[in-house]
């Protein structure tokens, strides 16, 4: 619907307000779809719908609402909001000659086309553009990107855009064959003042900059040497008057210590004397009791000797315990108070418990025979299957227990057999894996009558794990509902077997409202041949 198009700014802009900055916030230049305008939160463009929402009054105004989403936009705390006409330039119509030409159409787009001269008009407004007085030959065509980048803007003589000076950034620390540019910022680490470029130059020559042939191309902006200066000669100024002080202190101080010190040397020199006494004689104790040691040590160790001696070295009698190295057996030996023994043994007979009896030489079989631990005779070998009978076994493999003709071959008070328990429905063809189970006791009603397969497993046949001449039993026990079924064929390895059931005659149905409970005892009687004794047995 065409709505008059108002002489007024495509563009608004407000502090925020409204619950938590929401809004909402008005604009009074007419749109024709809420995807006319642009809204912006300080720089960041909102989304419409995520962000904002649009509600359009009767005639073309109305209002942005800021949702959650945009408000928990950074930044959160904005400075403004601004409501920005841009709706797409395009044209969507299009009149052909001997066409419909209906007003509403004509109307729509040439409020179209004034919305789009708005929109430029007031971006125009926005824009650097020289004054109507200007002259006709001013060109205010920006330098290239790469020319421009990095450098003021300025203007030539005849008022044309020009470039000017490369923006000065912080260069660091000063060095030599480097360009400087106007305002750039350096630091002298001679004296770590700090500097700004006032003319642009090529830098040559040495630190400090002050003395440098370039200094004129610098203003001083910190002066950290003189600080530095003023710094320590004011710590050094305070601590030349706090020695002072002090210095004073401690002359009174040594005047009274030197009086003090007179009469205390001569109190020392007295003492001198008889602590020189009592050293002296301290001195000649410890030598006697020196040498009364070494004496005493003289004649317990008599040294080395070619024979037994008969006296110690002070020609006095042998003491117990004495020692002596004899230098012809040769070997330490040891007076017991009548006779000269060995002091010690050889240890090469002898077994030690750290070499884990790694002395003895003879092969290992040799020496378990020796010590009475030979295997076979002595002791059994070492296996990991060795069954104990004061602990629970798991038996993985095939056990026989071999009686004679005067004994049994098990005697036990309990078995324990496995049961299989599944909420399943008897019905078609039931695997029965006799290595993993003995029961098998399906919980739910049965839905059908079903053949029993015995096997060993999905994997093994029930031929594979007997032998002709054994036996095996079997429960299965079938909870059957209102209609009752019953097993009505057997197969043992996926043939069949026709059972001898118990009285002669096969089952026919099952019991309602009961559990069946089917035996059966597999006899194999030669390669792949069975007989299965059967019987049904009603529990409820």
């Amino acid at each position: 619907m065409a709505i008059p198009i108002s002489n007024v700014t495509r563009r608004t802009v407000y502090a925020p307000s409204g619950a938590g900055g929401a809004g909402p916030y008005a604009f009074t230049f007419e749109i024709l779809a809420n995807t006319d305008i642009a809204v912006f939160k300080d720089d960041v463009l909102l989304t419409l719908t995520t962000h904002y929402t649009v509600t359009i009054n009767a005639n073309g105004t109305g209002s942005v609402t800021i949702t959650a989403t945009g408000l928990a936009l950074t930044p959160t705390s904005p400075t403004q909001y601004a409501i920005v006409g841009n709706r797409t330039i395009a044209r969507a119509t299009d009149f052909t000659t001997g066409g419909d030409f209906f007003a509403n159409t004509l109307n729509d787009e040439l409020d179209q086309q004034t919305i789009f001269a708005q929109q430029n008009a007031e971006g125009l407004v926005r824009a650097l553009s020289a004054p109507q007085t200007d002259p006709t030959t001013i060109n205010m065509t920006l330098p290239l990107a790469s020319l421009r980048a990095n450098k003021t803007l300025g203007f030539d003589s005849i008022g044309n855009p020009a470039l000017g000076e490369t923006l000065g950034t912080n260069r660091g620390n000063w060095a030599a064959s480097t360009v400087y540019f106007v305002r750039d910022i350096v630091k002298d680490t001679t004296t770590n003042n700090i500097f700004q470029v006032i003319t642009a130059h090529t830098s040559s020559g040495a630190l400090p900059i002050t003395t440098n042939a370039d200094a004129a191309k610098f203003t001083l902006l910190v002066d950290a040497a003189s600080a530095t200066t003023s710094a320590t000669n004011a710590a050094a100024s305070a601590s030349a008057a706090s020695t002072s002080a002090s210095n004073a202190s401690t002359s009174a101080s040594n005047a009274s210590t030197s009086a003090s010190n007179a009469s205390s040397s001569a109190s020392a020199a007295s003492t001198s004397a008889s602590n020189a006494a009592t050293a002296q004689t301290a001195a000649e104790a410890a030598r006697d009791s020196a040498l009364s040691a070494y004496d005493n040590f003289d004649d317990r160790y008599l040294g080395p000797k070619a024979s037994d001696p008969t006296l110690d070295n002070d020609g006095n009698a042998l003491l117990a315990g004495s020692l002596y190295y004899n230098t012809v057996v040769p070997e330490m030996r040891l007076y017991t108070g009548s006779a000269w023994v060995a002091a010690y043994v050889s240890g090469a007979a002898y077994l030690l418990t750290s070499n884990n009896l790694s002395e003895l030489t003879a092969t290992a079989s040799t020496v378990r025979t020796n010590l009475g631990v030979a295997i076979g005779t002595n002791v059994q070998a070492y296996n990991a299957n060795i069954v104990v009978t004061n602990a629970a076994q798991t038996f993985t493999g095939l056990q026989t227990f071999a009686g004679t003709s005067s004994n049994a071959d098990l005697k036990t008070s309990n078995i324990l057999e496995t049961a299989t328990i599944s909420a399943t429905a008897a019905t078609g063809t039931i695997n029965f894996d006799t290595t993993t189970q003995s029961v098998l006791y399906y919980t739910t009603n049965a839905s059908g009558n079903f053949t029993v397969n015995f096997r060993g497993s999905s994997g093994t046949t029930q031929n594979t794990i007997m032998a002709t001449g054994e036996s095996l039993s079997a429960t299965f026990l079938v909870t059957n509902g209102a209609t009752a079924y019953y097993n009505s064929a057997v197969q043992v390895d996926g043939s069949s077997v026709t059972p001898k059931w118990q009285g002669g005659t096969a089952p026919t149905s099952g019991n309602a409202s009961a559990i069946d409970v089917y035996t059966y005892v597999i006899v194999k009687t030669g390669s792949a041949a069975f007989t299965v004794l059967a019987s049904q047995t009603k529990f409820a």
